[in-house]
């Protein structure tokens, strides 16, 4: 395990399945972890430096997380929190894509934009670590919304990288794939509607079509996202790191 106990890591999305593994990780490496998500939860709460209920879905929403997280000190930024939905294209929402957009792209942007703000007006390095999916490598007939905003993830990266290396903040992106989370529940239910498969189908199918022969588990992602906040990863910016079981090869 890594010693991260000069770090102070912020964590949206903190109660779902990867993002509560992280959480966890982090705290067991030693640091101290400020946790943010829209549905209060007592049981993580009590694991972490403080935690805030708070709805990324608005520019409200993300100035608050901003606000609250410059008297942390944070150096460390966890962009985990995302919505998922699906549907065929010629039929699918317009106002479902603004949602997503608003949760997986715009709050990423927003909340990097401020916390390496107050990095940079600390003079200190930072590091920030944004979730992509394997989703963003390539479109999907069912998925569209979903993967563009995974793949702006991606792009954003990028180029907040390009801006933010002089500076010594580090920006990469982990790129999980087939993860078996609650939100793979509501997946599963979604591709037995549009293709007509049992419950429970689609997770076997996909697990099974992993290399390694099974969906991940959120703890798969833990030591990924660890390497990247540690300053064994300095020399390491503007990548997405795939944690898929080699789903992807790049």
């Amino acid at each position: 395990m890594m010693d991260l106990s000069d770090t102070r890591v912020l964590v949206t999305g903190c109660n779902g399945g990867i993002g509560q593994a992280i959480t966890r990780g982090f705290r067991d490496a030693g640091a101290a972890v400020f946790g943010v998500d829209v549905q209060p939860s007592p049981e993580v709460a009590g694991e972490l430096a403080d935690y805030l209920q708070a709805d990324l879905s608005t520019l409200s929403g993300i100035d608050q997380v901003v606000r609250w997280a410059d008297p942390y000190a944070v150096n460390v930024l966890v962009n985990n929190a995302a919505i998922f939905d699906m549907g065929p294209f010629l039929e699918s929402s317009l106002t479902s894509m603004q949602r997503q957009f608003d949760i997986n792209v715009r709050a990423t942007v927003g909340l990097m934009q401020g916390i390496a703000s107050q990095i940079l007006a600390r003079g200190e390095p930072g590091r920030i670590i944004n979730f992509s999916s394997q989703a963003g490598r390539r479109g999907e007939a069912l998925v569209s919304h979903y993967c563009a905003t995974k793949a702006a993830v991606i792009s954003y990266t990028q180029s907040a990288a390009l801006a933010l290396a002089p500076h010594g903040i580090n920006v990469n992106a982990i790129a999980p794939g087939v993860i078996d989370t609650p939100m793979w529940d509501q997946v599963d239910a979604l591709f037995a509607k549009y293709e007509g498969l049992a419950p429970g189908q689609k997770k076997q199918q996909v697990g099974d079509a992993v290399p390694q022969g099974r969906m991940g588990d959120p703890e798969d992602v833990v030591g990924a996202v660890l390497f990247l906040a540690s300053s064994a990863s300095h020399y390491i910016t503007g990548q997405t790191l795939n944690v898929d079981g080699g789903n992807v090869l790049s």
